[in-house]
């Protein structure tokens, strides 16, 4: 009795062995344990939700999707110079165009309402804040012929400005039939009739293309200081810098003119539109 007592009792106080006795068991028993449940409902999640599916390509012949792919990515806007109902206000053209760099002061350009930063440039006068704009200066890029007329970014100008401290008279738009001359009533009608007028000068052959399209728009009615276009006295000082001179100025910009007048034109044209204009004082 005893015998068979002491002998349960060692097998009982023995060494017990678990179910996992080799490593592949083990991986067995994580993938088991772990891996196929979350499998199971992700499975069950992707059956619960699949009746809010649209299947793949139903929609594709739809009304709305053909609508979508045909739908023009651009337009073509006319507008008409004379009729103000189409001329934008200078609140806003500086909303759609202006307010991305000046509201912040980004990349140099004077902050909306920022007086510091305004007083020196509206000292140089709304002509050579105009220009700058029309033309472009440092990073900031010509903005005439581009979106809006340039009346309207002249519009533009005067309401930041005035915004920053000037009391600049807004342009207004020429009266329909209204010659260039009566057009001239304000500092930016002025520019825009220069520029819109073909140049007076007289010289062989026609004007450079160059000078119509960059020049004409200051050198035409004496813009920002620029000597006009056939005025001796005016450019009888520049005359002894001879064309070679006035070029190398006009290639990196001098006083309110940007390097080129802000053009992407080659020096060669530079040089010729240079030659055209003191031609006509000669």
């Amino acid at each position: 009795m005893s015998d068979a007592t002491s002998h349960q009792n060692d097998h009982d106080d023995g060494p017990h062995e678990g179910p996992i006795k080799t490593p592949k068991q083990l991986i067995l028993a994580v993938l088991y344990a772990f891996v196929i449940p979350i499998a199971v409902i992700v499975l069950l999640v992707v059956y619960v939700t699949s009746d809010h599916r649209p299947a793949a390509g139903s929609d594709g012949l739809t009304q709305q999707a053909v609508a979508e792919r045909i739908h023009p990515v651009g337009m073509v806007q006319v507008k008409d110079a004379s009729d103000l109902s189409t001329l934008k206000t200078g609140e806003q053209v500086f909303a759609a165009q202006c307010t991305t760099c000046h509201t912040a002061g980004l990349v140099g350009a004077p902050k909306f309402g920022d007086a510091d930063a305004w007083g020196p440039r509206i000292k140089t006068g709304f002509d050579a804040l105009l220009h700058s704009a029309l033309a472009g200066k440092g990073q900031m890029g010509a903005q005439g012929g581009g979106d809006f007329t340039d009346l309207e970014v002249g519009r533009a100008v005067v309401y930041m400005a005035n915004k920053g401290g000037a009391k600049f008279d807004e342009p207004k738009a020429p009266a329909a039939g209204a010659s260039a001359p009566a057009a001239a009533a304000t500092p930016a009608a002025a520019v825009v009739a220069a520029a819109a007028e073909p140049a007076k000068a007289e010289a062989p052959g026609a004007a450079p293309a160059l000078y119509t399209q960059v020049c004409q728009a200051c050198h035409a009615s004496g813009v920002a200081n620029a000597p006009k276009v056939g005025d001796k006295a005016a450019w009888g000082p520049r005359l002894a810098q001879g064309v070679d001179g006035l070029t190398a100025s006009a290639i990196k910009g001098k006083g309110a003119m940007p390097p080129k007048g802000g053009s992407g034109a080659s020096d060669a044209d530079i040089k010729s539109v240079v030659a055209f204009m003191v031609s006509s004082v000669k």
